[in-house]
């Protein structure tokens, strides 16, 4: 009789020799070797290389974490990722080939840059005091292929501030306000594409005592801006804002309008505006004549500066005039400065004067109103 036991048997040793020399084959892949930055002194870090800028390069060492290098101090790095290096001078647009831009390995020694693209190409040799930005590959296709929603990307702050007195006198004095920013897209080394602003500020007091009329304190402010640039410095916008003023009898001036801006100065912590637009502004004023209010046809002439400093500091300034066409008397003018000083994480003390100017205020009223505020402000991002 015929057996099938050796048969079986011998039909399951060489099933598993099979899969023993597969598994055998399937070694798992050896971890990517670590990356590696020599100093001019000759210390070492092991680690990974997270980014750089044409002036320094942030490290993320095994031992001692994050650093930040200057690269007249490194003597040699080695990369073993796939990043991309930005030159100086070079944005990218919304229609150019971010192919052009150098990406693969890279290695640095005696200051300059050698990225290895693979695939049997060329490297290519870049001066380091020409590279701009060195930034992971993948972060760099996610920059260049996002799309991003309107009510994404929005940085900004808050501000609040009050005070309370209770004697003989009750004075109550509340100050506020909430500026909105983006700026598309958001990485630097990307060719500006628009900037859309929001600010809205507000002050009220109250001051009564026994005998005596309540006196009241009333300022509000909101505008609104949004820009395209046509070029990687010139844009054309348009804006809107409204005003109410109880202390120069003001209970409405609105103005819409358009224009063209040009950014004169733009560094990573300093830049400057100068922009001239054609608007419509309308006035309406607390006096129970209606003959004050007026409808105008002028134009605002501006600029905005921001200046960052070191431990955080940033000074920001805006000046603007607005003449008026159809009646050159009925001219405004205003100007902001504010210095925010970091105190704890996203918390910040914030110091700020606002002045301005009204050439036609109802009779009894001032033309100048000037403020001064020292509130907290809450950074959004």
């Amino acid at each position: 009789m015929l057996t099938l036991r050796p048969i079986v048997c011998a039909c399951g040793f060489f099933l598993a020799a099979s899969l023993w020399a597969q598994t055998g084959q399937q070694a798992p892949a050896a971890p990517p070797a670590p990356d590696v930055l020599l100093f001019t002194n000759g210390e070492k870090l092991i680690g990974h290389l997270v980014r750089s800028t044409g002036s320094s390069v942030v490290f993320k060492s095994d031992s001692v974490g994050e650093v930040t290098v200057d690269w007249s101090k490194i003597k040699e790095l080695r990369a073993a990722g796939q990043y991309a290096v930005v030159q100086k001078d070079v944005k990218l647009g919304k229609h150019e080939d971010a192919s052009k831009i150098p990406q693969g390995t890279v290695s640095a020694s005696d200051q300059k840059l050698e990225v290895q693209p693979g695939q049997g190409r060329p490297p290519e040799t870049i001066p380091v005091s020409n590279s701009a930005y060195v930034i992971d590959q993948a972060t760099f296709q996610r920059a260049v292929l996002r799309k991003a929603g309107f009510f994404q990307d929005w940085t900004g702050a808050l501000t609040a501030g009050a005070s309370l007195v209770e004697a003989t006198q009750h004075n109550r004095t509340f100050t506020g306000g909430i500026s909105l920013v983006r700026v598309m897209p958001t990485e630097s080394w990307l060719e500006r594409s628009n900037r859309t602003t929001f600010d809205l500020t507000g002050s009220y007091g109250k001051l009564s005592q026994p005998g005596a009329p309540v006196l009241k304190t009333a300022i509000y402010h909101l505008d609104a801006e949004r820009d395209e640039y046509l070029t990687s410095r010139v844009y054309g916008f348009g804006q809107m804002a409204l005003d109410h003023n109880y202390s120069q009898g003001l209970s409405l001036q609105q103005a819409y309008g358009g224009g063209i801006g040009w950014t004169v100065i733009r560094r990573d912590r300093q830049e400057l505006d100068l922009k001239g637009s054609l608007n419509y502004v309308g006035q309406s004023f607390l006096a129970p004549n209606s003959a004050l209010n007026q409808h105008l046809v002028g134009s605002t002439f501006g600029e905005n500066f921001s200046q960052k400093f070191a431990r955080g500091l940033v000074f920001t300034e805006e000046l603007s005039a607005t003449p008026s066409w159809n009646n050159t008397s009925a001219y405004s003018a205003a100007a902001n400065a504010a210095l925010l000083i970091p105190v704890y994480k996203r918390l910040s003390v914030n110091l700020s004067t606002t002045d301005t100017f009204l050439n036609n205020p109802p009779p009894g009223f001032r033309k100048m109103s000037f403020q001064f505020t020292m509130g907290a402000t809450y950074t959004l991002r």
